[in-house]
């Protein structure tokens, strides 16, 4: 059957759709722009041609020709049928032993909300056998998976390989690197063909309106129509009007691997007015071209996805009279991609020595919408439990790794510990609790604090004092822990400071081996001493290059960027209380390893309100915070989420 004859399931479809078609296809004459293309619409399919797309994909992902097959998993996953493609692929992934394969498998299942099976494309990318590096590169760059991004910021600084170079820079431009989009567009000038044709399909995906004259200088360089139908697709991704419009003619091309790609590019453009041609191509004599169009149809019957530089900031706990504080949160990304954000919920009172307890929601869309509260952790303290922090127990992308539920049990003023209580279901359930502090006195350890180090030790990093009453002279140090948090002892060593000492710290990782802990002081900078042996022994301490009032500050690595991201009150008043409010919440950037900070932006700077105690985490390509709200005249405090793209941090200057 040609590609040009329909099947009788579809006649009466076709003669229904006339009318609809030429209004539509004459759009597709001459588009001028987006609006006018329709894109970001969403089309209404009648259940005959949702039918046959989702036959046509069923088949697909049964066949033995594997790639077409995997695009078949791909579309129903876009389509919303992701639960089918885990259910027939994931017996597959352990019986292949091709890299190749795997990372095609691996990626699907990824895409359909199985996180845990990005392990295989980071073991992959980061082994020694280079038979599927480019393969793994490419895929984590089509799920925006990067773990902690040092293996794929190290395959895009070699230069051996061009391709796995490329397709580095591509999956960590899209998870929001300032330095690896560069790279993609320094390869459109590539002698090799193929690599511009890499270069032009990837800058329809993450590249932006910049990038369309680039694009549109490459045409008459290319030699191959594939080449140039590429480049076209993707000025169509951009919303250039000549790109939609050649993309609307290569429907009809007579090259299959044209029409195969102009179908894939509709659902990048979201060119909805095209849907009368990719309804005709479920009938295409190609394979491969069929399951691209049936994708694109029901990727095209969904609302379109949030614009990618969408911020999304909510009160997720807003504080009410029963309970006027909900502050130091958590957030941990489980392995059906949803986020499980904890808080300390407060009863009756604001104070730190009020009853309270861990709550938690979930949210399954980038946090839009949440569930609602349960409980992680009643109150089993004389006063409180309070300051959580979910972690990870395993390496970087080890989602069957067991999740850690840290937080403080408060007995008195002489009696604070922290308690670990281990998840092995997904934060379902948790174990017996496990006690990190064991030594008598007042341990505080924040929220979302605890580190683990590339040689797998844990790090709690806590302030202490025999009784907060009597003397309020914190010294900070780590709890450690070999065994996966199994047991723990105190780190060798503390570190002090002038006044009220080091309280709050936060350890992380150099890229050196060194550990850094920074800690708030009185002195109206946050000090910062490196330990060289894992967190047990410590140097004395020095100022970092900021100034800051007596309060928290968070530090985290940006896995696509490698720098160090700093997120604190960038405010400092000598003889004020607590040194000035807690406002602007800033957050600022460093390539060297903390010794400057750059691109500095104000994330809140509402002077009736303060912000603080923030937690951090990365997500693809986005930053995901808490933080809690105080407001001003009634006192009381909510927990913000917030979740901001990585390139927003890359901004300009705010000049504070």
């Amino acid at each position: 059957m040609s590609r040009n004859q329909q099947r009788p399931s579809h006649r009466f479809l076709a003669q229904c759709c006339v009318c609809v078609a030429a209004v539509l296809l004459a759009l597709a004459a001459r588009p001028t722009n987006a609006a006018e293309t329709g894109k970001g619409r969403q089309i209404d399919l009648s259940d005959d041609v949702r039918d046959n797309c989702l036959q046509v994909l069923r088949d697909g992902i049964r066949a033995d020709d594997f790639w077409p097959a995997i695009h078949a998993a791909e579309g129903l996953t876009l389509g919303g049928y992701g639960d089918e493609v885990k259910e027939f692929l994931a017996p597959k992934l352990p019986d292949e032993t091709d890299d190749q394969r795997r990372c095609g498998f691996a990626r699907e299942l990824v895409r359909a909300g199985d996180r845990g099976a990005a392990s295989v494309m980071l073991g992959i990318l980061a082994g020694d056998d280079p038979h599927g590096h480019v393969h793994a590169a490419e895929s984590l760059y089509k799920v925006g998976e990067i773990g902690d991004g040092g293996a794929m910021r190290a395959a895009m600084k070699q230069t051996e390989n061009p391709t796995l170079r490329l397709m580095a820079a591509a999956a960590l431009a899209r998870c929001g690197s300032d330095r690896a989009l560069p790279v993609v567009r320094a390869a459109l000038d590539s002698a090799d063909e193929e690599i511009r044709r890499i270069a032009a399909w990837v800058l329809g995906r993450v590249g932006d309106a910049s990038d369309i004259a680039r694009l549109t200088a490459q045409l008459p360089l290319a030699k191959k129509p594939l080449t140039v139908a590429f480049v076209h697709h993707s000025l169509a991704s951009l919303g250039d009007a000549e790109g939609l419009a050649q993309l609307a003619k290569n429907l009809d091309s007579d090259d299959p691997g044209i029409r195969t790609m102009a179908a894939t590019f509709a659902g990048d453009a979201r060119a909805t007015w095209v849907a009368p041609k990719l309804i005709e191509q479920l009938d295409d004599d190609n394979f491969d071209a069929r399951i691209r169009a049936a994708q694109t149809l029901l990727f095209l019957d969904r609302p379109a996805p949030p614009d990618r530089d969408q911020q999304v900031s909510y009160l997720v706990f807003e504080a009410t009279k029963q309970n006027p504080r909900c502050t130091e949160g958590s957030t941990v990304e489980l392995a059906d991609g949803s986020l499980l954000f904890a808080i300390t919920e407060f009863q009756d009172s604001g104070s730190d020595f009020a009853k309270a307890r861990i709550v938690a929601r979930t949210t399954r869309d980038g946090g839009r919408t949440w569930t609602a509260p349960r409980v992680l952790q009643e109150n089993v303290g004389g006063m409180n439990v309070m300051s959580v922090t979910l972690r990870r127990l395993g390496p970087p992308g080890r989602w069957d790794a067991p999740i850690g539920m840290f937080y403080l049990v408060k007995n008195g003023f002489d009696s604070l510990d922290v308690h670990l209580r281990i998840s092995r279901d997904e934060a379902q359930t948790f174990g017996e609790p496990i006690k990190v502090t064991g030594q008598p006195g007042y341990h505080v350890m924040n929220n979302d604090r605890v580190t683990r180090l590339s040689s797998g030790r844990l790090l709690a990093p806590v302030a202490y004092t025999e009784d907060v009453r009597k003397v309020n002279h914190f010294v900070s140090y780590c709890y450690i822990s070999d065994d996966e948090g199994a047991t723990w002892r105190p780190g060798k060593q503390h570190v002090d400071q002038p006044r009220r000492g080091a309280m709050e710290p936060e350890v992380i990782e150099l890229g050196d081996g060194r550990v850094m802990m920074i800690v708030r002081t009185q002195m109206g900078y946050i000090a910062a001493s490196h330990s060289t042996d894992g967190g047990d022994t410590w140097d004395e301490p020095i100022p970092l290059d900021v100034k800051a009032p007596e309060a928290p500050a968070t530090l985290r690595r940006i896995p696509a960027t490698g720098d160090l991201l700093l997120i604190w009150n960038h405010t400092y008043s000598e003889g004020a209380g607590h040194g000035g409010q807690r406002t602007p919440l800033t957050a600022a950037a460093s390539s060297d390893e903390g010794k400057t900070w750059r691109h500095v932006r104000d994330l809140e700077t509402r002077t009736d309100r303060t912000y603080s105690y923030t937690s951090l985490a990365f997500v693809g390509s986005r930053a995901v915070l808490s933080y809690y709200e105080r407001e001003a005249k009634s006192g009381w405090i909510s927990a913000r989420f917030r979740s901001v793209p990585v390139r927003w941090f890359y901004g300009q200057d705010s000049g504070r």
